[in-house]
């Protein structure tokens, strides 16, 4: 199992994460669908090749093809999202929020699997990215849809953990060369 070969991979130091990355995986409350997009969206856009690679493989067991498609739409267009949006919020200027965006965002009208799973990927790599205005506006549609605070709150410690893994086990493979 990859999320045990990724679990011995984090160092004494960091056991917390090792604790934290079996329980948020494991023995999550979220339906398999939605952990498994999450967890994926949430390694790519974590950036670290050791956490994609060894997530991923059982993301793609867990996930329909269209539900595997759709949570590496998530983490692709939230890229770009995250930093458009983030930047429109961090400038002064007020008047950049009055611009037309002019960018293709049609994925998140149609992203082929249940709009709510593909919210709650989109917010939790949001999270990763550090995007205020698209986690307002992802919490905003879910709550709208039913979603309780505590799916929310579990699909984000999903995102804290495998980015905290990811730069642990990142800034240790640097360190060993």
């Amino acid at each position: 199992m990859a999320l045990d070969e990724l679990k011995a991979a984090v160092p004494g130091f960091a056991k917390d994460l090792k604790l934290n990355l079996g329980s948020v995986i494991g023995n999550s409350n979220l339906p398999q669908q939605q952990l498994w997009g999450t967890v994926l969206a949430c390694a790519i856009a974590s950036r670290s090749p050791k956490v994609l690679r060894e997530l991923e493989p059982e993301a793609k067991a867990n996930l329909s093809a269209e539900a595997y498609a759709a949570a590496k739409s998530a983490a692709a267009i939230m890229a770009m999202n995250n930093v458009f949006y983030r930047t429109r919020h961090l400038l002064s200027d007020p008047e950049y929020g009055t611009l037309r965006a002019g960018l293709r965002m049609n994925v998140i009208g149609n992203p082929g699997v249940e709009k709510i799973d593909f919210e709650l990927w989109s917010l939790a790599v949001s999270a990763i990215n550090g995007c205020g205005q698209c986690l307002d506006s992802h919490e905003q549609v879910l709550r709208k849809a039913g979603v309780d605070r505590e799916t929310i709150q579990e699909a984000v410690k999903v995102a804290s953990v495998i980015q905290a893994v990811g730069v642990t086990l990142d800034a240790e493979a640097v360190l060993a060369e």
